[in-house]
């Protein structure tokens, strides 16, 4: 549900549903589960104390940080999709290629005790989150109003 806001928005603006929100969404599909099971890491302990079936308290931290990897390998190829559909330009891919490749580092660093990582990474995905869409929007901006690119 909550990556559905791009799709509702766009569909109660223009009264259709295109491929752009349907991208939009992707990318905060595939962002969702390893912001949260990094969240899930390093708060782990209370997750256990208080009984809640997160990743890492149900299947260990080691299968948390290699879902949290191969959902960011996702998020990466996903995060290209505006550009390759040609909703965006080449100041949008390389942000993407250069945001995405930090994410991808963050998570293939993860290791199994190590909160303050899983907390780093945590905190990026907000970062991250918000760029790929702020950026998004000036790499349309740009195309519309300079065309120089």
């Amino acid at each position: 549900a909550g990556a559905l806001p791009p799709i509702i928005g766009w569909a109660t603006i223009t009264n259709q549903v295109s491929l752009l929100p349907i991208l939009l969404f992707l990318i905060i599909f595939f962002w969702t589960p390893p912001h949260f099971w990094a969240l899930s890491l390093y708060t782990s302990a209370d997750y256990k104390t208080a009984k809640i079936p997160m990743l890492p308290v149900v299947l260990g931290k080691s299968t948390t940080i290699s879902y949290i990897k191969r959902y960011s390998y996702l998020l990466y190829v996903t995060s290209l999709l505006p550009f390759l559909f040609g909703f965006s330009g080449q100041i949008y891919l390389a942000f993407s290629v250069v945001l995405s490749s930090i994410f991808v580092f963050k998570a293939y660093m993860l290791k199994k005790n190590d909160d303050i990582k899983a907390k780093g990474l945590f905190r990026y995905s907000i970062f991250y989150l918000f760029l790929i869409f702020f950026i998004l929007v000036i790499d349309k901006f740009i195309l519309l109003n300079f065309n120089f690119i």
